[in-house]
């Protein structure tokens, strides 16, 4: 069975309050990816004629942790021309390091030599217990989904308020059903 956890989490912090987190973790989803992306708010006066696109995101910077480190910047540029209009354009920085060892070579090694800096604390293994041992315990009705599909209809409702599911996609950023 496929199995697909979708969150929204906030957390109780000055610093982050009201902002959302949005989590989509599951078994055989289409790729393997871990992302931050991080949606700028619109500017308070339109730049562009077109200012509000119909479809995409708005500026963003997105973080690529895995399966390979990436960065990029997105942001409404001004095209060639006397007219104010602009078009989403992604800056994608990529660090490819050959030879580099993969995560569980270097975490199975270092386990093997008895250097445990990679490894979780028990403080903190407990820590993660106490937030994840009630939801497990009552938690929403499970509702089963396609492998290699990302999971069923009702996890975008989570995020739909907010602009939709972002899909990782190592060269650009684009959004379900686009």
């Amino acid at each position: 069975m496929s199995r697909l956890l979708c969150l929204r989490l906030f957390i109780d912090s000055w610093r982050w309050a009201g902002v959302p987190w949005y989590l989509r973790s599951g078994k055989y989803l289409p790729d393997t990816a871990t992302e931050v992306l991080v949606e700028l708010k619109a500017p308070p006066q339109a730049l562009f004629a077109d200012s509000a696109p119909a479809t995409g995101r708005t500026n963003y910077v997105r973080f690529r942790l895995s399966p390979s480190a990436a960065i990029a910047l997105a942001a409404r540029v001004k095209l060639a021309g006397k007219e104010f209009v602009g078009e989403q354009r992604e800056l994608y920085l990529l660090e490819d390091q050959p030879g580099e060892e993969a995560p569980y070579e270097r975490l199975l090694g270092d386990a093997m030599i008895g250097d445990g800096a990679l490894f979780t604390r028990e403080d903190a293994v407990e820590a993660a217990w106490a937030v994840v041992d009630p939801v497990l315990k009552s938690h929403h009705r499970v509702r089963p989904y396609r492998r290699h599909s990302w999971g069923p209809k009702e996890a975008d409702t989570i995020i739909a308020s907010d602009g939709g599911c972002t899909i990782p996609n190592p060269g650009s950023i684009r959004m379900r059903g686009q």
